[in-house]
């Protein structure tokens, strides 16, 4: 694989990303929600380079047992469950072992709630333009799931933004949402990790610094806070 077509890490790549979403750029009415962990320094870089608040949007993909990056579905912030049901039926998943799977990933959601946000509300998305950023799209359950948590809230629009993603994944979720941007679909995509040359774990210490860092900054200011929420 070529160097040239792999980012150098998601810091990067989220800057490159920010340029096919220069059109928000100031934006009143937008913010930036990123999908913890892996999505966070993506989202923070282009928070900066657009002048927008910054903020999680927190799910849980639902890996197979044994194949735990598989995903049959996913999890988010309100009970909400996404699931890929040619995978469960595929694979003949006992109904026992989703909600195994749901239990469990739900407790680990809670947890990174509390962590990452301690008492501040969630951003207030009524009316706003929701940017769901992460730092990349393979199956899409985890950003379906974004999205429908966002959705939840009736934003004015929803745009998700990723720096590389499986195509036919981004063709199925740009139906489903008011715009998509993924600057690379390389027709031969197995995994998001293979379009970065670093791709060491995102960790709780750094999503909860990148936020800490977002929340400090007069260019990022909170949405509730600029919006009078």
């Amino acid at each position: 694989m070529a160097e040239l077509h792999r980012y150098k890490n998601r810091s990067q790549a989220g800057k490159l990303l920010s340029q096919a979403l220069a059109h928000y750029a100031d934006h009143g009415s937008a913010c930036v929600l990123a999908l913890p962990r892996g999505g966070v320094p993506v989202a923070y870089a282009v928070a900066r380079a657009l002048h927008l608040p910054l903020d999680v949007l927190l799910v849980r993909k639902l890996g197979m047992p044994g194949h735990e990056e598989y995903a049959m579905g996913a999890v988010g912030s309100g009970g909400v469950r996404v699931l890929q049901p040619e995978v469960v039926e595929f694979f003949k998943l006992a109904p026992g072992v989703v909600e195994a799977a749901t239990k469990r990933e739900l407790a680990e959601l809670e947890r990174r709630e509390r962590s990452y946000r301690g008492d501040r509300p969630p951003p207030q998305l009524e009316g706003q333009v929701a940017i769901l950023v992460d730092d990349g799209l393979a199956t899409g359950s985890s950003m379906r799931a974004a999205v429908e948590i966002a959705r939840r809230h009736h934003p004015a629009r929803i745009v998700v933004a990723v720096p590389v993603g499986a195509p036919d994944s981004c063709e199925a979720l740009a139906a489903e949402v008011d715009e998509l941007v993924c600057p690379r679909q390389p027709p031969h995509f197995r995994a998001v990790s293979q379009w970065y040359r670093e791709f060491e774990q995102t960790t709780d210490d750094e999503v909860k610094e990148l936020l800490a860092l977002a929340w400090n900054d007069a260019l990022a200011a909170p949405l509730d806070a600029r919006t009078g929420g």
